[in-house]
């Protein structure tokens, strides 16, 4: 481990690792790369999979243009909303989130004990 700090602090008029250095330094910036950027992105991807994957008719949703509505027909791809007076039909991708849903649907809270 001490050879190795000591070819990455070596002055420059030195003799130093050269290329196994070079190596490690570029291992460690692909490492960073992939548990900084790489591996968030995939699971939040993967949630969003998963909230599209649960989408049901009666579900209150937010596109990712704003527009909230409710879900009153799923396809494959495509998903019929109805928001106020009209109906849309978008792509079923573009559903950012689930504000609520029917309460059939919703698993049942925890009751709070109230003091007497």
């Amino acid at each position: 481990m001490t050879s190795i700090l000591a070819a990455l602090f070596t002055p420059s008029g030195q003799q130093g690792g050269g290329m196994s250095v070079f190596i490690i330094q570029i291992a460690l910036f692909v490492g960073i790369f992939y548990f900084l950027l790489i591996r968030p992105q995939r699971l939040q991807q993967k949630k969003h999979k998963e909230l599209l994957e649960s989408l049901q008719r009666g579900d209150q949703v937010v596109t990712s243009g704003g527009v909230v509505g409710e879900v009153i027909h799923i396809k494959d791809a495509q998903v019929t909303l109805k928001s106020g007076e009209s109906r849309l039909v978008i792509v079923r991708s573009s559903i950012q989130s689930i504000t609520n849903r029917i309460a059939g649907d919703v698993k049942e809270a925890p009751k709070e004990i109230k003091p007497a």
